[in-house]
């Protein structure tokens, strides 16, 4: 609801070369009761104080030397193609082809000249009253998208912290942290910016990766809990866990929930094609399967584990160099190699969490289960 008082403290600009009837519409302006009121002799200037002062409405002449009312409506369309814009023409033609051209620039009305008191205050009281209108409910639509938009990353941010937990829960049958899933998902996210991959494709692997081994939670305890080394029947069983972690999150619609899948099933594919469930080789592997293989088996070497002490960096990479060609891309291993940095600070960064503890975990340097 637009008050009264709202109307008569709107700002107005005038823009009039006639000195004459400049003061004349002013005068008539100042006894409604108005009392911003600003006037331009010409339109030369009248961008930067269009942009400084934000009329509430604009009294435009049509018929000005240099800058005509046209080009002022012509600029103020480029530059502000979003906004209503408050213009009333001021005109002594009554040629309706006049009308119709300044109507089709932007003009919403028409004061005439010699001027009415009355239809001038009338006619400039609905515009400015439209102006407000349009403005409020504009800042109202603003807010409103403000709020679905906090709303919506809150809805985001819940649903990827529900999926960073499933991981954690596979992860804790075989480990006392999560800091494998923290570690693995940021080197993934890092390597895929490395190597071009879309933000919304980073995004989704930073939040996807963590759900890798997800199937483990159908592995039994004798097996995923073994101290030793598995019998070949044991790693058959535990090779099983990609396709259910593929089949615990399939049929889903999304783009997360369609990588995640992915992930699960892919992590395990080897470059040359010996890898499992499916035994893909080259590019038949997506490349988030062929990202997430490389990290995961690179912060397996490089975890302490009750069998062995952590490799070092430069002794991982070397490995993982070695496998270039073999398990894993040769371009996404280069683009690894190149972010070696980057890893050790991610590397870094999550142990300062304080959640390094010790975890219980099977690794031999060529393989991840």
């Amino acid at each position: 609801m637009i008050t009264p008082e709202q109307i008569l403290n709107a700002k107005i600009l005038i823009i009039e070369d006639n000195k004459e009837s400049r003061i004349i519409l002013k005068s008539i302006l100042l006894a409604a009761g108005f009392v911003h009121i600003r006037c331009l002799p010409n339109a030369t200037r009248f961008a930067n104080v269009y942009r400084s002062y934000k009329p509430d409405i604009l009294a435009l002449d049509l018929v000005m030397p240099k800058v005509s009312g046209f080009d002022v409506m012509n600029r103020l369309r480029r530059e502000y193609p979003e906004d209503y814009l408050p213009i009333i023409v001021i005109s002594s033609e009554s040629d309706d082809t006049i009308h119709l051209r300044a109507l089709s620039a932007g003009a919403k009305d028409f004061i005439s000249k010699p001027y009415d008191r009355a239809k001038v205050i009338l006619r400039c009281k609905n515009l400015i009253e439209t102006n407000l209108l349009h403005n409020e409910i504009k800042n109202k639509n603003k807010n409103l998208a403000q709020i679905i938009y906090e709303r919506t990353a809150e809805l985001h941010q819940s649903r990827l912290d529900v999926i960073r937990r499933l991981g954690y829960a596979a992860e804790y049958r075989d480990s006392d942290t999560g800091d494998h899933i923290d570690r693995m998902s940021r080197y993934c996210e890092a390597l895929a910016r490395a190597l071009n991959s879309s933000e919304e494709e980073c995004e989704l692997i930073l939040a996807t990766t963590p759900l890798h081994d997800v199937g483990k939670i159908a592995i039994p305890d004798s097996i995923l809990l073994k101290p030793g080394a598995l019998t070949p029947q044991e790693f058959d069983v535990m090779r099983t866990h990609a396709q259910i972690g593929a089949d615990i999150l399939s049929g889903g619609t999304s783009p997360f929930l369609k990588m995640a899948e992915t992930v699960a099933l892919t992590h395990h594919e080897r470059w040359d094609g010996k890898g499992y469930p499916q035994g893909l080789k080259g590019e038949e592997i997506p490349l988030v399967g062929r990202i997430c293989a490389v990290c995961d088996v690179f912060d397996a070497l490089t975890s302490e584990r009750p069998y062995k002490k952590a490799w070092a960096f430069d002794a991982a990479v070397k490995e993982i160099k070695r496998m270039r060609g073999t398990y894993f891309d040769p371009a996404v291993v280069d683009g690894f190699i190149n972010i070696i940095a980057q890893i050790k600070l991610i590397n870094r960064d999550v142990n300062e969490l304080g959640r390094s503890r010790s975890r219980r975990s099977r690794v031999t340097p060529a393989e991840v289960r």
